[in-house]
């Protein structure tokens, strides 16, 4: 069975930007899912945030197993509701990769739970990002360096809790550094942050870029069945225990009493 993935993008810039629309005619989103269908065991399809519920029901998001998020002009505008309602899933063991400018998304920051702060220049400068975990799967393939020929400038501090994994850190012709490449893990699902793509630069079509979105799509995906209920807190009673035991002490909750949880 194929690893179920959608590509969300903001859609803006290429309806706004002459520029953008040159780069990505379709739309970066398009672009990317492009880039993952290359991979025969990727079936990728994409939302956008004009769409109702910006193409994230609670339907769709139940048949994702790698939720792949680009937003840079408009985290504001995306409903709480659907944050929420990815947060959980994510909980629940679907993957979730940001990109560029989705540090400061709603849902990045909610996972993090920090500001996901940091510097930037924007100067068409040369960036080269380093591979610094070589035996990682996200960078499968990938040689020891990727030269972005023109890019926009991202620096430390990154305010962004510990990794589990450095895997890529990139360095810019101003002299800057940035940890590039992220993993972590939250309740059953695996997060990736990848720093390239800025949309005035033709970022996405770039070999190596779409070689490591596939790989993380691979990493990201859990193929065990979905924890449905873990944002559940339900009472046990003494009658439901695994072993036999009788209750001992006070007992604050009582059944049917709905102060206490």
């Amino acid at each position: 069975m194929k690893i179920r993935a959608i590509v969300w993008g903001e859609n803006i810039h290429e309806k706004r930007s002459a520029t953008v629309r040159a780069i990505y005619p379709d739309g970066m989103h398009a672009c990317i899912a492009s880039a993952l269908n290359q991979d025969t065991a990727i079936d990728a399809t994409t939302a956008t945030l004009q769409e109702p519920e910006h193409g994230l029901t609670e339907a769709r998001l139940a048949e994702t197993d790698v939720l792949v998020w680009w937003g840079h002009c408009a985290h504001g505008e995306v409903a709480d509701e659907v944050v929420d309602r990815v947060q959980r899933r994510v909980w629940e063991g679907m993957g979730l990769i940001c990109l560029h400018s989705s540090h400061f998304s709603k849902i990045f920051r909610l996972l993090m739970g920090t500001p996901c702060a940091l510097a930037w220049r924007e100067a068409g400068e040369r960036e080269r990002i380093w591979v610094i975990n070589p035996g990682h799967p996200i960078v499968r393939g990938i040689g020891r360096t990727i030269e972005i020929p023109a890019a926009e400038m991202y620096s430390e501090p990154f305010s962004v809790p510990e990794p589990m994994e450095t895997v890529l850190i990139s360095w810019f012709e101003g002299g800057e550094v940035f940890r590039s490449g992220m993993t972590w893990q939250r309740g059953a699902g695996r997060i990736f942050y990848f720093r390239p793509g800025h949309e005035v630069y033709p970022i996405y079509h770039q070999v190596e870029v779409r070689q490591i979105l596939r790989n993380a799509v691979r990493w990201a995906h859990t193929p065990a069945p979905a924890w449905r209920d873990v944002a559940a807190a339900p009472r046990r009673p003494v009658e439901q225990s695994f072993e036999t035991i009788a209750a001992k002490g006070p007992r604050l909750h009582q059944d049917g009493d709905e102060g206490f949880r």
